[in-house]
C-alpha cells in the first residue's frame, strides 16, 4: 500500500524548542488518535552540511534559530485529507493556537507528498 505524507519545515528559536516540543507532543496526540499512522517531529542537528542547499540557507535562519523538520503519516490522500479535518474540529487544537505560537507560521514550509519508494 502506498501511504502519503504532510511534510513541513520551519525555523524555530532555539530558546523556544521546549515549547515547540510541547505543542509537537499534542500534534501527536491529535493527529494520532485521529487516525495518523505515524507523526514525527525532528529538530536540527548536523545543519552545517556541504552537499546541497542545507536548510538554514534556504529558511533564512536568523542568529539563536535551528530548523524543525516533521512529517505526518496516512494511508492515502484521502485518509489524510478526513484525519486533518476531524483534527481541525478538535477543540484541544483550538485551545493550543490562543497564546503565542513557538515559531513563525509564515516561514514554515509545507506540502502533502505521494510516497514513490517505501523500503
Amino acid at each position: 500500500m502506498s501511504h502519503y505524507v504532510d511534510g513541513y519545515v520551519l525555523p524555530v528559536p532555539r530558546k523556544k524548542l521546549a515549547a515547540c516540543r510541547r505543542l509537537a507532543r499534542l500534534g501527536a496526540k491529535l493527529w494520532r488518535e485521529h487516525g495518523a499512522l505515524e507523526f514525527r517531529e525532528c529538530a536540527g542537528d548536523n545543519l552545517a552540511v556541504t552537499m546541497g542547499r542545507p536548510f538554514p540557507r534556504q529558511l533564512k535562519t536568523k542568529p539563536g534559530e535551528t530548523v524543525v523538520f516533521s512529517w505526518i503519516v496516512f494511508k492515502s490522500r484521502a485518509h489524510r485529507d478526513r484525519v486533518n479535518a476531524r483534527v481541525m474540529r478538535d477543540p484541544r487544537l483550538a485551545q493550543s493556537m490562543k497564546g503565542p505560537m513557538p515559531f513563525d507560521a509564515k516561514r514554515m514550509l509545507y506540502g502533502g507528498f505521494k510516497v514513490i519508494v517505501a523500503a
